[in-house]
């Protein structure tokens, strides 16, 4: 039985194009939103800090990271290091990561067509 956290994390993942889970005072938080506003892209932002359930997401989204290979840092994260999982990128419904795996894809030339094929992008 998925938890709450599990459940919303997948319904809200859904509801843009560009979906980031954010916490307001983060900077690579705020770096990622500026990176996609910088693009032309409007990111449907969950600031989790501001979210009733937000501990319950965090923890879903924290557990998604760790169990997957989107985030090639999420393995290496110790104790505390949780926050340094934000923020968490998904992309048409799809989870992109954690900042490292976006500026990655950005950099390498894979973000684009990712924005272009979840219509979060039409140049």
């Amino acid at each position: 039985m998925q938890s709450y956290g599990e459940v919303a994390v997948e319904q809200m993942a859904r509801e843009g194009a560009v979906v980031v889970f954010s916490v307001s005072t983060c900077c690579m938080c705020h770096a990622v939103k500026r990176l996609f506003c910088g693009m032309g892209v409007h990111p449907t932002v969950y600031e989790l800090d501001h979210h009733p359930r937000g501990p319950d997401i965090h923890r879903a989204l924290t557990g998604l990271l760790l169990s997957s290979s989107a985030s090639a840092s999420a393995s290496s994260i110790g104790d505390g290091g949780n926050a340094s999982l934000l923020p968490v990128v998904f992309i048409g419904g799809k989870l992109v990561g954690a900042m490292d795996s976006v500026m990655t894809s950005h950099i390498n030339g894979t973000l684009v067509p990712l924005l272009k094929e979840a219509g979060a992008l039409w140049l």
